[in-house]
């Protein structure tokens, strides 16, 4: 298939689907050995080749074992089994992933910034993928919402970071927490601390990450709205600035409104 352009990959893929589903139902119960061997033996190496793609594209990898591959075991009578619902590990669990040591992986702190705020990233790392991850939980943001920042499908962040976890966990090393950070009590001597590191120049997000708390988290600090006991704020109470007219005219009060100048024409004309 390496020879084939895109649309032709695709035209076979869709040419392939109604062979797939044929070789679904007859896996399932509705054919036998004889009947699939038929099927297969019809096709060449290269649709061979896109019916696999197209059987891959067909499973969940999220659903149990059980379920996925049940129907492929037989019994002493040559006869189909049922699946075995007990099995609760998914397909997923099943892939055979390298150990991979990540400690030597560059990451591109530009490509990790624009990654955060949505801008297009032509590639990313599995490093910079978490750090750039790890920057958004610390911002308050959950693995679904850098799925909508970056428009991918559901689950597009999670089974990355379900993919590295394990990783990690068969290189013996200790995967970094991405769970959003509850209310957490700070000591005095941690508060201090952040409001003098922000005070020396570090953003809300480095000294959010440093302490394990989100970027608002940070922000309350510095203004005194979490924490007044253990010293003033460093930085002003965030205001909101309205238009001193605006609450007149969407109300039909002022001068300027529709109501007023159709007023004003009346007291014109008179």
């Amino acid at each position: 298939m390496s020879t084939l352009s895109p649309e032709q990959r695709g035209e076979l893929a869709e040419q392939m689907l109604p062979v797939a589903a044929n070789l679904a139902v007859l896996v399932h119960g509705d054919g036998g050995p004889e009947d699939v061997a038929e099927v297969l033996g019809s096709l060449d190496s290269t649709q061979k080749d896109a019916l696999l793609v197209v059987l891959a594209g067909l499973v969940d990898p999220d659903q149990p074992v059980g379920k996925a591959l049940g129907w492929l075991d037989f019994d002493e009578h040559g006869s189909l089994t049922v699946p075995s619902w007990s099995e609760q590990r998914s397909v997923r669990d099943l892939v055979p992933e390298p150990s991979e040591d990540l400690d030597g992986d560059y990451v591109d702190q530009v490509a990790v910034s624009k990654f955060v705020h949505g801008f297009r990233v032509d590639s990313i790392t599995d490093a910079e993928f978490l750090t750039a991850v790890q920057q958004c939980v610390a911002q308050g943001m959950t693995l679904a919402d850098v799925n909508r920042l970056r428009r991918w499908p559901a689950k597009t962040a999670e089974n990355w970071v379900h993919r590295l976890r394990k990783q990690y966990q068969r290189s013996g090393r200790v995967f970094p927490s991405l769970a959003q950070q509850s209310q957490q009590v700070l000591t005095e001597a941690q508060v201090v601390a952040i409001r003098e590191r922000s005070h020396a120049g570090a953003t809300d997000l480095e000294v959010a990450m440093s302490f394990g708390i989100t970027q608002k988290a940070v922000g309350d600090i510095c203004r005194g709205k979490r924490y007044p006991r253990f010293g003033g704020p460093i930085r002003q109470p965030k205001q909101v600035h309205r238009l001193p007219a605006t609450r007149e005219f969407m109300c039909g009060h002022a001068d300027n409104s529709r109501a007023g100048r159709r007023n004003q024409t009346k007291e014109n004309a008179a």
